[in-house]
C-alpha cells in the first residue's frame, strides 16, 4: 500500500512539473506554479525558509521520500528504469554496492563552492531539477508545439482558432546540446543500473541522504524472518541494500518501497527507527525457490498505475533530433532577411532580475523563463560564464510593459516578482541608434517605427538638418525615459541588423 501511495504521488507530481515547461501560455502556473517553488534547490536560492523547512523535516521523519516524490529528476530515472525492467531478465537486475562517498562529497564541495563563487552554470549542470527542466525545454517541448501547430492548422481548416500557431525554434544550441547529454547519459545510467546518478552525482541527493541517516521511519530489515535471499538488494535500484548481511544504507535508501513488496518472507518492514525487533516463534523461511519465489510475487504485484509513462518515456527518446523551423517569407512574396543579433557590450536581464550579478548567483537555469516568455525575447545564455541562465534579445518580439510571466514563475527568486506598473518603471538598458544603419539616412526615406511604437515615448523623430524643418527626420533618444523594452529594435525594418538596438545595463535603474 506504501509503494501505491508513493507512485501514485511521484505521478501526479511528475506529470504536473512535466506539463509546467510545455505550457507556452503559462496557464498552469496559476494553480500548479507552487511545485516549482518546492524543488530544494531553488527554495534555498530563494531564501524560502518556510520550505527548506518543511523539506527538511519531512528527510528527517520519512527519509528521502523527496527524491521518489517531488524531484522530476528522480521519477524520470524511476520510470526509466522501470522500462528497462520490465524485460523478463531485467527484472532483478540490481545488487548492493559500497557508497562511492568520496565522489559524493567531493561534487557537492564543489557545487557549495560553485554556488558561493556566483558560478551558476557549474551549479546548474548538476542542480536535478534544473537538469530536467532543460531536457524537457529542449527536447520535449518541440514535440509538444509541433502538436500543438497541427492542432491549429486542423482548427483553421474548420473556421475555429482554438489553437494558435507558434514558432518552433532552438533558442540556443550549447544549452540545446548540454540537454541532449544530460538525457543520454541519465537514461544510460538509469537503464542499466538505476539511481546511480541521484547517489553518485547529485548535491541534493547527497544532502539529503546525509540527513536520512537519522529518519525518524526507514525500512528495518527483520533478521529473525530474513533468509538472506537477496531478492531486495537485485530489486534496490538505489544499489543500497545489503541483503546478505542484513544492512541498508540508509543516506542512498529513496524510500521507495521496493524491497517491502519484493520480500516474499515479510522481512522488511517500515518502522521507527527505535521500534524492538519483533520476534517470529516458529516461523521458519525454508528453503523457497528464488526464481519461482520471485516471479509469483512479481506477478501479483504488478503495478499498473506506471504503465501510463511507457509512452511519455518513448516520446522523450524521439525528441533529441528535432530542428526547428522558422518562417522567412512574408505573403509569400519576398524573401525576408532575419535580424541579426547586435553585439552588445552588456547583455540584457529580465525586469525583476535587478542586476547581472543577482541573476548570477541565483539563477539555476531550469529555463521555466524562458518556456513562458510569450514573445520570445528569453532565451538561454550561450557563453560559458553564464551558460544556461535567461537572456534578453529582441529579434523575434519585444518585452512588453505589461507582461510579467517570467517574475510570475521563477522559483529561486532570480527573477522578483514585479507588477506591470513596477516593470515600467524598471530600466533594463538603453537604446543606441547606429546611424549607418537607418533607412531615412542611407535611403532618404521617412520611417519613425521605432518612435511609433516606443511605449514609453523616450523616441522622437527630429530633423536630421537642424536648419531645415523639411529634412528627412532621424530618430532622437532620451535614454532618462527608455526602459530597455526593444520594440524600437524589434520593429526595425533595417534588415539584417536594427538601426537602433538595446544596450544592457548591470544594474537596473528606477526612473
Amino acid at each position: 500500500m506504501l509503494r501505491k501511495i508513493r507512485i501514485t504521488l511521484a505521478a501526479v507530481s511528475f506529470v504536473l512539473i512535466t506539463l509546467l515547461f510545455l505550457d507556452f501560455t503559462g496557464t498552469l502556473h496559476v494553480w500548479f506554479g507552487w511545485l516549482a517553488k518546492i524543488q530544494f534547490l531553488p527554495a534555498v536560492l530563494a531564501l524560502n525558509a518556510g520550505v527548506v523547512a518543511a523539506l527538511v523535516l519531512a528527510t528527517l521523519l520519512f527519509g528521502r521520500i523527496y527524491c521518489s516524490v517531488v524531484c522530476p529528476l528522480g521519477v524520470f530515472q524511476d520510470i526509466v528504469s522501470w522500462t528497462s525492467g520490465r524485460r523478463k531478465k531485467h527484472r532483478f537486475r540490481f545488487s548492493y554496492s559500497p557508497a562511492k562517498n568520496w565522489l559524493r562529497y567531493t561534487v557537492l564541495a564543489l557545487f557549495i563552492v560553485a554556488l558561493t563563487a556566483g558560478i551558476g552554470s557549474f551549479a546548474a549542470l548538476l542542480a536535478p531539477y534544473s537538469s530536467y527542466g532543460r531536457i524537457v525545454q529542449n527536447l520535449f517541448a518541440p514535440l509538444w508545439q509541433w502538436g500543438n501547430n497541427f492542432l491549429a492548422w486542423l482548427s483553421e481548416r474548420i473556421g475555429s482558432y482554438a489553437f494558435y500557431r507558434i514558432d518552433v525554434w532552438i533558442k540556443s544550441l550549447p544549452v540545446f546540446i548540454v540537454a541532449a547529454l544530460t538525457f543520454v547519459v541519465l537514461v544510460f545510467l538509469a537503464w542499466k543500473n538505476g539511481r546511480t546518478y541521484c547517489n553518485t552525482i547529485c548535491p541534493v541527493g547527497t544532502i539529503l541522504g546525509t540527513l536520512s541517516r537519522f529518519a525518524l521511519f526507514q525500512p528495518v530489515i527483520d533478521k529473525q524472518k530474513c533468509n538472506a535471499c537477496g531478492l531486495c538488494s537485485r530489486k534496490c535500484k538505489a544499489a543500497c541494500i545489503d541483503g546478505k548481511n542484513h544492512r541498508i544504507d540508509y543516506s542512498r535508501c529513496v524510500s521507495c518501497m521496493d524491497c517491502i513488496e519484493t520480500c516474499a518472507h515479510g522481512a522488511i518492514r517500515y518502522r521507527s527507527r527505535f521500534a524492538t525487533q519483533a520476534s517470529a516463534p516458529g516461523k521458519t523461511s525454508g528453503n523457497v525457490p528464488e526464481s519461482g519465489a520471485a516471479e509469483s510475487r512479481q506477478d501479483r504485484n504488478v503495478d499498473t498505475t506506471r504503465r501510463g509513462f511507457l509512452a511519455g518515456a518513448g516520446l522523450l527518446l524521439g525528441t533529441a533530433f528535432l530542428k526547428a523551423q522558422e518562417k522567412t517569407v512574408d505573403g509569400g512574396l519576398a524573401t525576408i532577411l532575419d535580424k541579426e543579433i547586435p553585439d552588445r557590450k552588456t547583455p540584457i536581464v529580465p525586469p525583476g532580475a535587478k542586476s547581472l550579478d543577482h541573476l548570477s548567483q541565483h539563477c539555476t537555469g531550469c529555463q521555466l523563463c524562458v518556456t513562458v516568455c510569450p514573445n520570445g525575447v528569453l532565451r538561454p545564455s550561450s557563453e560559458p560564464g553564464t551558460l544556461m541562465q535567461p537572456r534578453s534579445s529582441y529579434e523575434r518580439g519585444h518585452c512588453r510593459p505589461e507582461c510579467v510571466k517570467c517574475a510570475e514563475v521563477c522559483p529561486a527568486g532570480a527573477i522578483m516578482k514585479i507588477t506591470p506598473a513596477e516593470k515600467s518603471s524598471i530600466q533594463i538598458g538603453h537604446a543606441v541608434w547606429v546611424k549607418q544603419n537607418c533607412l531615412p539616412v542611407s535611403e532618404g526615406v521617412r520611417c519613425g517605427n521605432c518612435a511609433r511604437h516606443c511605449p514609453a515615448g523616450a523616441i522622437t523623430m527630429v530633423p536630421s538638418d537642424p536648419d531645415d524643418k523639411f529634412s528627412v527626420r532621424i530618430p532622437a533618444i532620451n535614454e532618462e525615459r527608455c526602459i530597455g523594452c526593444g520594440a524600437c529594435e524589434h520593429l526595425c525594418p533595417s534588415r539584417p541588423f536594427s538601426a537602433i538596438y538595446v544596450e544592457g545595463h548591470e544594474v537596473h535603474k528606477t526612473i
